[in-house]
């Protein structure tokens, strides 16, 4: 439940618009909810700043349904990760806001007004890493942060990367995404003065080993600033990038 649902409730009681049994009936499932094949956790959003995320893998259709029902009842904002389009045909059915992202194999529903903050830049190394890439921006957007993306501009063509030198300036964050050798987190960690999240993918020929080479690569960086997520994290560096990028307004908030 979010800290402004708890707000509303807390003053309309104050202000005897509801009376105390409808307050406690309304927070009757906080801070979890037993589904019984899950507890959600609705307390997440006050500790962490957003909801709950549904990993849509291994969890059959009708137990996402019923997960992301719960999250709609609540009215907080809605990011279902590794999702089909069969799953989406469902949640689709219970909010006219549901997205479906077929690059990134999300869903969202963004219940939030506020304006997007601050800048986080996405950078993949080939077409081949979009999914991956895709599957940060829209984690990243959703959380709150403004987003740009740069695709296609990897070491095997570095001359592409400089023309676009200027949006590394404007970023406050940049997300690398890279298969094969990894080598373009590198890179970008050695042109610029931000910090810089690299995700491996398991694009690659077979001593790609399915992202391990291009992981241990970007381990290895030489580049100073760069932090490295699991092979194919793109909602971890997505998280991780809008965390950093909201740091200047979260000190605001709590100076104010």
């Amino acid at each position: 439940m979010p800290t402004d649902k708890i707000e509303e409730i807390v003053r309309m009681l104050f202000e005897k618009k509801i009376n105390p049994e409808e307050a406690i009936e309304r927070l009757k499932f906080f801070p979890t909810e037993d589904l019984g094949f899950a507890h959600l956790d609705h307390h997440r959003s006050i500790r962490q700043g957003f909801p709950e995320v549904v990993y849509c893998e291994g969890k059959s259709d009708q137990d996402v349904e019923a997960i992301i029902k719960r999250l709609i009842d609540y009215g907080t904002p809605v990011l279902a990760t590794r999702a089909t389009r069969e799953v989406f045909g469902r949640i689709s059915k219970l909010s006219e806001k549901a997205k479906f992202h077929e690059r990134s194999r999300t869903i969202t529903i963004d219940s939030s007004r506020n304006e997007k903050i601050g800048s986080v830049l996405i950078v993949s190394a080939g077409t081949s890493d979009i999914p991956v890439a895709e599957e940060a921006a829209v984690t990243a957007s959703i959380m709150g942060s403004e987003v740009n993306s740069l695709y296609d501009v990897g070491v095997a063509g570095i001359h592409r990367l400089f023309h676009h030198i200027d949006s590394f300036k404007e970023a406050r964050v940049i997300v690398v995404v890279a298969g094969m050798d990894g080598a373009l987190a590198s890179v970008v960690g050695g042109l610029v003065d931000r910090p810089v999240v690299a995700v491996p993918t398991s694009i690659g020929y077979g001593a790609a080993f399915g992202g391990v080479a291009a992981l241990l690569s970007m381990l290895n960086s030489c580049a100073t600033g760069v932090a490295v997520m699991n092979i194919d994290n793109g909602f971890g560096a997505g998280a991780l990038a809008h965390k950093i990028n909201a740091l200047p307004e979260n000190l605001k908030k709590k100076r104010e």
